[in-house]
């Protein structure tokens, strides 16, 4: 029997899933965010856990008022064994103090909450842009195991990991994700060439992660690139792989045209108006049936709600 999460993602015309998190975080006057585990640590500071709280609610409530099942992501990309040390948080319920925020947000919304999914947001080791520091597949399916399987045992909807850069270490999060029984998602970075930043067509990604045995992703995601990016990168690859569209179903997109080495440590925000990063995420979904859509870097409760608007509208 599929869970709703599972009927929602493969039976749902459209989904939405949350905008920037810690981008918005960044900009906030009190400089919340950790350098080892970006917002994770905000999970045990009054301050941070309602500037945490009131942004998720945002993206909820837009899910909610335009009738979208919505995702919402745990505040746990960066927290892995070994940057929850460095940030003095090792031995703390991370992974269920995070499952927990969300969680209420969703008991909030009464029954209209039972379109809202929580999932267990990981990334990977090193630099998201660094596909050179990305981990091989049985050193990643180890380093991997303990956050993944906690982010299971708190209850979660699904897994997903993000702004992967590199085969290697996506093969191993696979393993380590299927491992939990939870349904999970897998999302690259893309190049205007349909490649990960490792090289690797997305294509030949998706056939090799799905040949794992017993590791096969529920889906794929991209994120981390502007709508126009993942446009040109899909079309060339549905080119060689025609069923790609069938397995890539997700877009978290920024709002900027930038390479990931010109964002990589760009200290400005690089952002477009709402209204064109919404009829740029629109012609994604018409030309590419792409039907989970959300924003990444740039993006805030404003481009989100226009995207729902337009999507529904």
């Amino acid at each position: 029997m599929p869970t709703p999460f599972l009927r929602a993602l493969h039976e749902a015309p459209l989904l939405l899933a949350e905008g920037s998190v810690v981008e918005r975080l960044r900009r906030h006057p009190a400089g919340l965010l950790d350098p080892h585990v970006a917002n994770a640590g905000l999970l045990f500071r009054p301050e941070g856990r309602e500037a945490l709280a009131g942004i998720y609610r945002d993206y909820r409530d837009i899910g909610l008022r335009h009738g979208l099942p919505t995702l919402l992501l745990t505040p746990t990309w960066r927290a892995n064994a070994e940057r929850l040390a460095r940030a003095g948080l090792a031995g703390r319920d991370v992974f269920g103090e995070a499952v927990g925020l969300l969680a209420g947000l969703r008991d909030e919304a009464g029954d209209r909450g039972a379109g809202v999914f929580l999932g267990g947001l990981v990334g990977c080791r090193g630099d998201a842009y660094q596909p050179a520091e990305a981990l091989p597949r049985g050193e990643a399916a180890v380093f991997h195991a303990p956050h993944v399987e906690a982010l299971a045992r708190a209850g979660v909807d699904f897994l997903v990991a993000q702004a992967l850069p590199a085969l290697s270490e996506a093969e191993g999060l696979a393993l380590a994700m299927a491992r939990t029984g939870a349904p999970f998602l897998l999302s690259f970075v893309l190049r205007p060439t349909g490649t990960l930043l490792d090289g690797t067509p997305l294509g030949e990604a998706v056939a090799r992660i799905d040949a794992l045995p017993g590791a096969r992703p529920t889906a794929y995601m991209v994120n981390c690139v502007h709508p126009a990016i993942f446009r040109e990168g899909m079309s060339r690859q549905l080119a060689t792989w025609p069923s790609l569209g069938e397995r890539v179903v997700g877009l978290q997109a920024n709002t900027s045209r930038l390479s990931p080495e010109e964002l990589d440590g760009r200290a400005e925000l690089d952002s477009e108006p709402s209204d064109a990063f919404a009829r740029e995420m629109a012609r994604v979904h018409a030309e590419l049936g792409t039907r989970l859509l959300g924003g990444c870097c740039g993006t805030d409760e404003r481009h989100i709600a226009t995207l729902a608007g337009v999507l529904t509208g």
